[in-house]
């Protein structure tokens, strides 16, 4: 053999020798891999292709009072296909039934649905998209269609669910109801009922296993969740649909007719506090409305002349004056060191007495009232506001509660003029709810009641918890002081010359408060000063069943901006309509002699009505406010001296109604 050749055949067996070696190595660490580190490599494998994923629970559904649905969780699906797990025998058999089937349903043709399926076939796709958003009717139909009705495996068919949250009467109180959103860390936030009650609506997850196919899919494994989700808990509200669909509306309207930025209304269930109606609306750049911001609980705000009543109930309660003090309001201007109080009637009222100068709205009358009866102990007034708890949040579960603000001397901000400005609602601040739980614990004779807006949760049938009546202050003052301020807020509206006087209903009753504050007061020269109409009270008077606050922001001013113009109409619209469709309804004895007396009185009203008078009519033993209705519709200022029947009218019967400005009766 020659030299060359050896060479050859030795470098040949060290080249064999070599691949001899690399092959046992390979194989030493393949045994190793399977034998030693195995399971770690398959598991990481599985991780890498197999997931577990949490599927979220039906949120419970949010109920009006009367079982109507505010919020409900609605089931979408999405169905795919899934070309590799079918058979070819299978395909073929199914492919033109199933195309059929699609076609009937979602209205394209069968021809449509045999290129995709057919396509998907050809390119072994695991997840081709056949339908998505259907109902859950629609997907129990899916489920029987050819093919698919084999299943995931034999039949390719592929669900996905996911859950979306849908409010059925639309825009209505839609910031009230709100919504809950969660982050990849499980930080949940929102607004409205829906986050403050988040808790019992979540319900808890369920999980599921998928695997990971191409492009990033991941593909259900199995028929069956591994944990099945629970359901959250349903709430049924406090609200009212027909209150909340009355008060949307007419706060709707006025704004439109004012060309408003945004206002609130709120109605509220006197005795128990349930908020029957919460409507927030804003304006947008075009001009329109929807429910912006929930301004009727996070807005704090001066209210202007509404926080009268607070700084009455506490002159009355502190004994610094009396309803029949008398206080000199000048030619309608007051200078109180350099600054100066003004009343919106030009030359002012003059002497009036303090009730009187809560139906006029005498800005004048209640600077001097709390300035001079307070000047020398000024934390005596807001210790007294203190105690009625104005200066506390109502601590509401709603996220978001504007702080109300009621300076305390030293302060920042208190200053020589600070009394005088607080008695008639500036240098304070107070949301539109706030404001209406005082005026509702008024019309309570005193007992202040924690606004609420969830009734009970409930499973199914099932009760979870009960939402009670809740007591802030179980009297803020005296039944003596509630009873004279609430005569007061019943002049306002029914007094010829109380401030809501053009409100005033013969049908039904109100009592109330008329507020215009001044907005970005500071610069009235500036675009952004402005006005903010308020009227708050209860209705029926006399036996209140609900108590409505409307707040109006920034009305046109060319247009109007006076409470009583501007929210009065919407209070009165709200307490006429709800006054109508759900009147009070009493449970008494049946007595033919009352009856009669009735009856009598009604027929002698009614006969005096139809009479076309060019005379005073004869008025005595008339219901008092009988014979002022028929008095004032024949053009005639009443003034009324107690309760009852009229036992005396001024103005003799059968005198010439042209020769008389004013008739004064006497009630018992």
């Amino acid at each position: 053999m020659a030299v060359s050749d050896k060479n050859i055949l030795n470098r040949l067996y060290f080249v064999a020798a070599c691949l001899l070696l690399f092959a046992g190595a390979v194989l030493f660490k393949l045994v190793s891999i399977q034998m030693v580190d195995g399971d770690k490599y398959r598991d990481l494998a599985k991780k890498r292709t197999v997931k577990m994923f949490t599927i979220a629970p039906n949120r419970g559904n949010l109920y009006s009072d009367d079982g109507s649905l505010l919020a409900t969780s609605v089931s979408r699906y999405t169905i795919r296909f899934d070309a590799v797990t079918v058979t070819d025998n299978n395909f073929k058999k199914n492919i033109k039934p199933l195309s059929e089937a699609l076609a009937n349903m979602f209205g394209k043709s069968a021809s449509h649905y045999q290129q995709v399926l057919r396509k998907a076939k050809a390119n072994k796709n695991r997840y081709t998209l056949i339908a998505r958003n259907l109902g859950y009717s629609e997907y129990l139909e899916i489920k029987k269609f050819p093919l698919f009705e084999k299943g995931p495996y034999k039949g390719g068919l592929i669900v996905e669910q996911k859950t979306v949250r849908e409010h059925p009467l639309g825009k209505i109180a839609e910031r009230s109801v709100g919504y809950e959103n969660v982050d990849e860390n499980g930080y949940y936030s929102g607004v409205g009922l829906e986050r403050a009650f988040g808790k019992y609506l979540r319900g808890v997850e369920g999980k599921r296993l998928k695997q990971k196919i191409a492009k990033g899919q991941w593909k259900p494994i199995g028929a069956d969740n591994i944990v099945e989700p629970k359901d959250g808990y349903d709430l049924t509200s406090t609200i009212d649909i027909n209150i909340q669909d009355i008060a949307h509306h007419a706060l709707l309207r006025q704004l439109e007719k004012y060309k408003a930025d945004h206002g609130c209304v709120i109605v509220m269930e006197t005795k128990t506090g349930e908020v029957k109606a919460i409507s927030n609306l804003g304006m947008t750049k075009e001009g329109k409305y929807y429910e912006r911001l929930n301004y009727a609980i996070g807005e704090s705000h001066e209210p202007g002349s509404t926080f009268k009543l607070m700084s009455m109930v506490a002159a009355l309660e502190d004994k610094v004056i009396d309803t029949s003090t008398v206080i000199d309001t000048k030619k309608g201007r007051w200078k109180i060191y350099d600054r100066t109080v003004r009343d919106s009637k030009h030359g002012g009222y003059g002497k009036i007495s303090a009730a009187r100068a809560f139906e006029v709205s005498s800005n004048i009358a209640f600077a001097k009232m709390i300035h001079n009866g307070y000047k020398k102990k000024p934390a005596k007034f807001v210790e007294r506001l203190m105690s009625m708890n104005l200066h506390e949040e109502l601590g509401l579960p709603i996220k978001g509660e504007g702080k109300p603000v009621i300076r305390y001397p030293g302060d920042k901000g208190w200053s020589g003029i600070s009394l005088a400005w607080m008695s008639h609602g500036y240098e304070v601040s107070i949301t539109p709810l706030q404001t209406l739980t005082f005026y509702n614990a008024i019309a309570n004779d005193g007992e202040m009641v924690k606004p609420r807006m969830i009734k009970e949760v409930k499973e199914w049938n099932r009760t979870i918890r009960k939402f009670e009546k809740e007591i802030i202050n179980p009297s803020i003052c005296s039944k003596e002081t509630a009873f004279k301020v609430q005569q007061m807020l019943k002049n306002v509206v029914e007094k010829k010359h109380g401030t809501g006087h053009g409100m005033y209903s013969a049908n039904f009753s109100m009592a109330g408060k008329t507020g215009t504050a001044q907005k970005n007061y500071r610069d009235k020269t500036s675009d952004k000063f402005g006005y903010i109409s308020t009227f708050v009270g209860y209705f029926p008077a006399d036996e209140p069943k609900y108590s409505c606050i409307v707040v109006i922001h920034e009305p046109d001013k060319s247009v109007g901006y006076y409470g009583a113009d501007v929210s009065g109409p919407v209070f009165k619209s709200v307490a006429q309509k709800v006054y109508a469709t759900s009147p009070l309804i009493d449970e008494v004895d049946t007595f033919q002699t009352e009856n009669k007396k009735l009856d009598d009185a009604y027929q002698n009203y009614y006969a005096e009505v139809q009479k076309k008078h060019k005379k005073i009519p004869n008025v005595k033993g008339m219901c008092g406010m009988d014979a002022i209705s028929i008095l004032e519709n024949l053009g005639i200022t009443v003034e009324v001296k107690g309760n009852g029947k009229v036992k005396k009218q001024s103005i003799a019967q059968g005198t010439d109604i042209n020769t008389v400005d004013k008739i004064i009766l006497e009630l018992s």
